[in-house]
């Protein structure tokens, strides 16, 4: 027989523990209202041993579940670790959840403690009595003056253990972490991450043609550590030993921008509305350096043509689409041109990228049918793989779940070249005479106008077509442009018929709680007659 290799469970308490040995002097910054404070990854490893020895004191053992409530910051980096390693389960809480979801989700998820920050217990106090199974809230710093009743304090709780808690030999099968949906298509819905799919995913999304990081980088981690898992960057960073910038809650364009000048990243992962926020604050701004940057990633939704050709004309940083879902852990692609293009290609970095290596993807039309990788059929985007949930936690919904694949509810083309074009949401996607207008590339286009600022775009009932599509603007500063303008600029940019007839200009776009168009509150504005319609009137079919 031949020999066979060791059988090495595949671990976060790995990654961990690489990361310490080996990379003990890189280090994790964490910004403050006025400064930042930073320690190593030695003093990190050490202070995370402490926190799950004061966790197993308080009688956390394999399988329960610990919530999170924090800003992205060194103590949460520390629960990352803690809590998976010593066979717990990490469950991040999503800050800018409704109470009632917050409170859902805690008790769905049975959580047993919440680590939380002391500036938002205000906001857990008010679901406190609903919290069926918490027994203990440890507050991370000062100011929570008690909303919170007899509360542990987390700097207490360290200094009270020696350190050099020992590991638990685990199963890398066994879950790591969880993380909760947005929500925006109900009730949201849990997403269990093991060990194994942890490690995997942490090698895969630091491949060359991922999001590679080395000793050498430094990673600003703007991407909510709720928000699955910040896209695994806490993790693949600690591995590759690249120091880590949090910054905390200051995550407004002015402190965004005083961070990247004092800490110097070389590599960040963003929403496209935090982007389009420091390119419009750069803009006015010409201080503004942000040339340390080597790489930015936008993803959450598409980022517009307009945006990646401002953010590398004004800041000379270059940046790619990434895609992916809470539901993959989440990165299944990113839009690194193939090698016989330029490397400048905007025609590939505007599309949602390549296949990593991991992961396997398909196209389905609406009849079950697998499309041709040729670019051009269209149809559901459909992923499996080992880092794609085969479930959802204590919710069995079967027609999110194909034949071993996990249905994304994304429409779009995949080409020979392994790369994904994105076209819109099913959900979302806009059938006008028995034709598709693509609410996504609709947006994009708009959002190239010099005077829009945002632009979201959704369906309204029309009694001829069936249904068109209503344009949401957000103009810029002392703007005035109008519908006519807006008519005359996508004119030869989309075909005609795809041309709305429906606008309204509004101050703000209503945001999910991780940065995307809401477009379920933007529909029910609209049929609640909130939105200022003009041009012809919105009918029912």
């Amino acid at each position: 027989m031949l020999s066979t290799m060791q059988d090495f469970p595949l671990t976060i308490t790995h990654l961990f523990e690489h990361g310490r040995r080996v990379h003990g002097r890189s280090e994790v910054v964490t910004a403050t209202s006025d400064r930042s404070r930073r320690a190593s990854f030695a003093e990190v490893a050490d202070r995370t041993e402490r926190l799950a020895a004061a966790l197993d004191r308080l009688g956390i053992g394999p399988g329960d579940r610990v919530g999170t409530f924090l800003w992205n910051t060194q103590e949460h980096l520390e629960a990352y670790f803690a809590v998976s390693c010593m066979g717990a389960v990490l469950h991040t809480l999503n800050l800018r959840l409704f109470p009632e979801q917050l409170s859902g989700v805690i008790n769905h998820a049975e959580d047993r403690l919440i680590v939380v920050d002391a500036s938002v217990a205000p906001l857990l106090a008010r679901v406190a009595p609903e919290l069926r199974t918490v027994e203990r809230f440890i507050v991370v710093g000062d100011g929570d003056d008690g909303v919170l009743g007899d509360v542990l304090r987390y700097e207490e709780l360290l200094a009270a253990e020696s350190g050099g808690f020992e590991w638990p030999a685990l199963d890398e099968r066994s879950a790591a972490a969880m993380c909760y949906t947005s929500g925006t298509t109900g009730a949201p819905k849990g997403v269990a991450y093991s060990h194994r799919s942890t490690f995997l995913h942490a090698f895969g999304s630091s491949l060359p043609g991922a999001l590679p990081l080395s000793d050498r980088d430094r990673a600003l981690v703007i991407v909510p550590m709720f928000h699955a898992n910040a896209w695994g960057i806490p993790y693949s960073a600690w591995m590759s030993g690249a120091d880590l910038v949090m910054p905390e809650r200051f995550v407004q364009a002015e402190p965004l921008c005083r961070l990247i000048q004092a800490e110097r990243p070389t590599v960040s992962a963003g929403v496209p509305t935090i982007w389009n926020d420091v390119l419009q604050y750069g803009e006015a701004h010409p201080e503004v350096d942000l040339s340390s940057l080597r790489l930015v990633t936008a993803g959450g939704s598409a980022p517009p043509r307009a945006l990646m050709e401002a953010f590398e004309r004004r800041f000379g940083v270059r940046m790619i689409q990434g895609w992916g879902m809470t539901e993959t852990s989440p990165i299944c692609s990113l839009s690194h041109p193939p090698h016989p293009f330029a490397e400048d290609d905007l025609d590939w970095r505007t599309k949602a990228g390549r296949i990593v290596p991991g992961v396997e993807l398909r196209i389905v039309g609406e009849d079950g049918t697998v499309l041709a990788n040729d670019g051009e059929s269209q149809g559901e985007i459909q992923v499996r793989g080992p880092w794609v949930t085969a479930s959802y936690y204590r919710d069995p919904t079967p027609e999110k779940f194909h034949d071993g694949w996990l249905r994304t509810g994304d429409v779009g083309t995949l080409d020979d070249y392994g790369f994904l074009e994105i076209r819109d949401r099913v959900k979302d996607v806009i059938k006008s005479g028995g034709e598709w207008i693509s609410s996504v590339g609709l947006e994009n286009e708009l959002m190239a106008h010099p005077d829009v600022l945002e632009a979201s775009v959704v369906a309204v009932p029309d009694e001829r077509w069936q249904e068109r599509p209503l344009a949401v603007v957000v103009r810029r500063p002392d703007s005035t442009v109008d519908c006519a303008e807006l008519q005359a600029f996508l004119d030869g940019r989309v075909a005609k018929w795809w041309v709305p007839e429906r606008w309204a200009f509004v101050a703000e776009i209503p945001k999910t709680s991780v940065g995307k168009f809401d477009k379920k509150e933007l529909r029910a504005r609209t049929e609640a007659g909130l939105l200022d319609v003009q041009g012809a009137p919105i009918t029912s079919t």
